[in-house]
């Protein structure tokens, strides 16, 4: 038989109900022939209060014992999940992570995947199973103990079977009812895709948007997994959600598929830093060791041997990012001026393959930003995406204004 992945994220079986909602779902797929394997997220709020139970029992936690804690929201739901759909005569089975077994790395709270055998469930398949209810975010280590991927991490193990599996398509169940040109809640010309591609969905993912996580997006990308986002509060329906596919796979796409944007963003610069060889290794190098995640990057001209580096990163990580370059400063790795926080400023950018093919999206963008007058801090470019960095009480202006200019409520 076909197999079909389905992922119902927290939203999605927060309680009995929509448990038995999701289970109606899958019980449809069963009919039309697929042998259906189902990832299932923990009812939504529950990991939050498993890891604050961690939090208040010992703040300096065992990372393999908060593992332990924090995967068995998504245990409760598999069985759930398995009895609804027992109840609805579909032979119907949990799988905890290890049971599979999903296997990772050591990293506990943030597992990499390294392999997902097939014989266990494919041989259930073979004697008469339909639904492998399976619990996400979770894998077993090489040392035998319980692994989680990160938040998020649900919507990794769907794509991940989906792959180890050779599944028709990835369908990703979640309280939105599929990938809008930019978030609806801020401008209300927004409209949902019919299909976007996966670097699209790629860049939309890590520049803001929530739809789905970004490591989910790129094992997508990397096996060529169909994957689909839809609301599962919506009638079921073959054309509905978003389609993430390949390239190819579109027919033809507007300059710009999207706007995404990140409201918490910094912007930190140093002043007058001496201009060598390897000044940018030493600046980056203690940010990296000091887990600051840095995004945009840009370093001036050069005026007597010294220049100006500025770069953002997410305003709560501000302060390690300052404590980290003062301590290179006092070893003698970098010297500086002055060093300049703003942490008043987000991140507004386009996203869209078309900009391949398509002149001028750059100054189109800069035009519509100017015409509200808003004042661009930094840029920066890659094949497919324009970012700048704004402050931040002008980011939902800019958003509505670049969905205006380049007519994303109209389809191409």
């Amino acid at each position: 038989m076909p197999t079909l992945v389905m992922k119902f994220g927290g939203t999605s079986v927060a309680n009995i109900d929509r448990i038995a909602r999701a289970a109606k779902r899958v019980g449809l797929e069963v009919a039309k022939g697929y042998d259906v394997i189902v990832i299932v997220s923990a009812m939504s709020g529950k990991t939050n209060e498993l890891v604050g139970w961690v939090d208040e029992t010992s703040p300096l936690y065992d990372a393999r014992e908060y593992d332990a804690v924090v995967s068995s929201g998504e245990n409760v739901t598999a069985g759930l999940m398995a009895l609804r759909l027992q109840e609805m005569d579909i032979p119907a089975r949990s799988w905890q992570g290890w049971q599979v077994p999903l296997k990772t790395n050591s990293a506990h709270g943030a597992a990499r995947i390294e392999e997902i055998p097939t014989e266990n469930i494919n041989r259930k398949f073979a004697e008469g199973m339909k639904v492998a209810v399976v619990a996400g975010f979770q894998g077993i280590s090489p040392e035998g103990r319980i692994t989680t991927l990160g938040r998020g991490g649900s919507d990794t193990t769907a794509v991940a079977f989906a792959a180890a599996f050779g599944a028709e398509r990835c369908d990703i169940y979640t309280d939105v009812d599929g990938v809008y040109t930019t978030d609806p809640r801020i401008c209300d010309k927004a409209r949902k895709l019919d299909k976007i591609a996966f670097e699209e969905m790629l860049e939309l993912a890590s520049l803001g948007a929530k739809v789905l996580q970004t490591r989910s997006v790129e094992l997508a990308m990397r096996y060529k997994v169909r994957l689909r986002v839809l609301s599962s509060f919506e009638e079921p329906s073959d054309t509905a959600g978003t389609l993430v596919c390949d390239e190819e796979d579109i027919m033809e796409s507007n300059a710009v598929a999207g706007v995404a944007y990140s409201r918490e963003e910094a912007k930190v610069t140093l002043l007058a830093v001496a201009d060598r060889p390897g000044i940018a290794a030493a600046i980056f190098g203690p940010l990296a060791e000091a887990g600051v995640n840095v995004d945009m990057i840009v370093q001036n001209i050069a005026e007597d041997g010294r220049t100006d580096m500025t770069f953002s990163c997410p305003v709560n990580e501000w302060i390690r990012a300052e404590k980290a370059v003062k301590e290179a400063a006092a070893s003698g790795a970098i010297s500086f001026q002055d060093l300049v926080v703003d942490h008043d400023v987000a991140k507004v950018s386009v996203v869209g393959i078309g900009m391949r093919s398509h002149a001028g999206v750059a100054a189109q963008m800069f035009r519509a930003l100017a015409t509200e007058g808003i004042n661009i801090k930094v840029i920066t470019t890659s094949e497919i995406k324009i970012s700048v960095l704004i402050d931040r009480k002008y980011m939902e202006l800019a958003v509505q204004a670049l969905h205006d200019a380049f007519d994303l409520d109209k389809a191409a």
